[in-house]
């Protein structure tokens, strides 16, 4: 039986070796490719993504693995387990030496967000590692999360997914619904910082993908606040794949979500 929490430790000293072998920003935004998910491949995002996937056939693991760069990947003989990978969350951060970006992993038996099983999201910057077992509750480095919740009120809002031109034409939609707005730049840590209570609000200004939320939404929900892609639910029948097809919005309740999502789509 493989042990997941191991195997997803070992490929962040994979995702490390491979950020030290591409020191420079001039190392790591060359484009060379295009992503299943449609955005422009890196070579920092192909040799994170070949270092976990070797990993991964190494391991001797059966399963379907969808990242964001190569989208599907059988390896081993498949099976019914799911794996859903973003080797650098926040890779513009990592080009630039940002030190705010993250591996995220979610192993599921099945095909859609309701499967996830486990959740697991290494901070590079900070070295955090948050991982959630459905049914098992959330982890900050192997800690029971301490269950202080997101506040009533929106204090601190994470805007992801952002574009200066997507900022400035919806942080007024907001104004009377968060004191103070924080665009940080990966939605998975974001949304970790969420089940920690550090922000009150996450949301994302560009439809979502399960690569980016798969695993950090499992710490949301087992901490028993809401997350929501409010433009496809219901949420748990969100397909574990590359395709963008909603705004994520995640708070402490669903009635925040849906005030949040209302301003943002007015």
């Amino acid at each position: 039986m493989t042990d997941w929490s191991d195997l997803c430790r070992a490929a962040v000293e994979d995702v490390r070796l491979a950020l030290a072998e591409l020191p420079t920003r001039a190392d790591r935004e060359p484009v060379v490719g295009s992503g299943e998910g449609g955005d422009e491949t890196t070579a920092i995002d192909a040799a994170a993504e070949s270092a976990v996937i070797r990993r991964f056939e190494t391991a001797g693991v059966d399963c379907l693995l969808v990242s964001e760069e190569r989208g599907e990947v059988q390896v081993g003989d498949g099976g019914p387990t799911r794996v859903v990978l973003d080797p650098i969350d926040g890779s513009l951060n990592a080009k630039r030496g940002i030190a705010f970006f993250s591996l995220s992993i979610a192993v599921a038996q099945g095909a859609t967000m309701g499967d996830v099983e486990f959740g697991f999201v290494h901070d590079f910057g900070t070295e955090e590692e948050w991982t959630a077992y459905r049914g098992g509750g959330a982890y900050l480095n192997g800690h029971l999360l301490d269950g202080e919740r997101p506040k009533d009120r929106i204090e601190i809002l994470a805007f992801e997914a952002t574009r200066t031109a997507s900022v400035a034409e919806k942080a007024h939609a907001v104004v009377d619904l968060a004191y103070r707005l924080r665009i940080m730049g990966s939605l998975a840590l974001s949304l970790c910082h969420l089940a920690a209570g550090r922000v009150d609000a996450v949301c994302s200004l560009k439809p979502a993908r399960a690569v980016d939320i798969a695993a950090a939404q499992l710490l949301v929900r087992e901490q028993g606040l809401a997350i929501e892609l409010p433009e496809s639910p219901p949420f748990e029948a969100a397909p574990l794949d590359v395709e963008g097809r909603s705004r994520v919005v995640a708070a402490g309740t669903a009635d925040l979500c849906a005030q949040l999502f209302a301003a943002l789509s007015a």
